[in-house]
């Protein structure tokens, strides 16, 4: 390829000369590489192949063409789907299961699959998960109440939850996600935060992935204290609806490309859950087994994670590579955002003085 790098010395290379080198080139080359270059061939409008293009390629880096090639779908591969390999490990098996479950194009997952690493590993799900089961243990153990610990006035005395007499202590807006109203809901959201979100972490990366948790998180808060602002909050619900609720976003649009199993009865399945866990707590909001005997959390924060996963979490899984910088409707998102954090905080302020909210005293 050195020898004839470019035509005339251009830095650029005929599309017929580059095709039939990479058909009689005489180097061992990694065959999901050689789809690349073919794929990359195909993309070209221009008629020519940049050098430098190729270099970045052969070193496992995308260039900025290549992506917007793999963007617009003008590429085909020329080997069977990635499911066909054979004699793969367990690992290799679960990245290609990975693949097939986040991404929704055939060279996106080849890519992914062949690129991927075990460093840095996905830990920043795994770790939320153990923090809050270790948290959930030492308060069960201790108050003796596996279920409905919210009705136990101890538990609503942790500095952890999120109580609106206490919104002044700023980490609660971000700490209840480490408490849990019983068993049923720690469990309901530790399943769907590790079938989720470790296989977008693996995808997206720790940074991507804890930025739309954590965005669920304090726009469930937040929402709470604006909209029901006399109840507390505790679980992780408004973390785990912002991931399930972007990537269920992620797999209607990209409908057709995606090639998970039996994914419109998934996707069935998945909404009938999320939809019985509102369910649940908007009954434990207005109709409590125990009247009376304790705080009602509020169901607030599980809808606005839907709307951070939907809005914010689209951007986000919308290509795996893509610098989310680089997009516009990134920022637009993030104004919002801000926006709504401001107006949250002025809220918080000043709103339950002026309307004469009647706050449950602290406990």
């Amino acid at each position: 390829f050195s020898q004839r790098q470019s035509d005339e010395n251009t830095g650029f290379i005929a599309v017929e000369n580059f095709t039939s080198l990479v058909e009689h080139h005489e180097l061992q080359l990694d065959p999901s590489k050689l789809d690349m270059l073919l794929a990359l061939v195909q993309s070209n409008e221009d008629g020519q192949v940049c050098y430098q293009e190729l270099i970045e390629l052969m070193s496992s880096k995308r260039s900025s063409s290549f992506r917007r090639a793999i963007a617009n779908g003008r590429r085909t591969l020329q080997r069977e789907i990635l499911l066909d390999e054979t004699g793969l490990g367990l690992y290799k098996r679960f990245v290609r299961y990975v693949a097939y479950e986040i991404l929704p194009c055939e060279t996106d997952r080849r890519w992914y699959f062949h690129q991927n690493r075990l460093c840095p590993p996905p830990v920043f799900i795994a770790i939320v998960t153990i923090v809050q089961i270790i948290v959930f243990m030492c308060y069960g153990i201790m108050l003796n109440k596996w279920v409905l610990q919210t009705y136990q006035p101890d538990f609503m005395k942790s500095p952890l939850v999120y109580h609106p007499g206490h919104r002044a202590q700023v980490w609660r807006f971000f700490s209840y996600m480490f408490m849990h109203v019983g068993l049923e809901q720690l469990g309901f959201n530790a399943l769907l935060q590790l079938m989720i979100g470790v296989p977008l972490e693996m995808v997206h990366g720790i940074l991507r992935i804890s930025l739309l948790y954590m965005a669920g998180v304090l726009a469930g808060s937040l929402t709470v204290s604006i909209t029901d602002m006399r109840a507390p909050v505790v679980g992780g619900s408004g973390g785990v609806y912002a991931l399930c609720s972007a990537h269920l976003a992620n797999v209607v649009m990209n409908w057709a490309g995606m090639r998970c199993p039996y994914k419109l009865l998934r996707m069935i399945l998945a909404l009938v859950c999320m939809s019985s866990e509102v369910g649940r707590a908007v009954w434990l909001r207005f109709s409590p087994p125990l009247p009376s005997s304790g705080p009602q959390p509020s169901f607030m924060a599980h809808l606005s994670g839907a709307v951070v996963g939907i809005s914010m979490g689209l951007l986000i899984l919308r290509s795996y590579e893509e610098s989310l910088q680089k997009q516009c409707s990134w920022w637009v998102i993030v104004f919002s955002f801000i926006t709504f954090l401001l107006f949250a905080i002025f809220w918080n302020i000043f709103a339950y003085e002026l309307l004469g909210v009647q706050i449950p005293p602290p406990p």
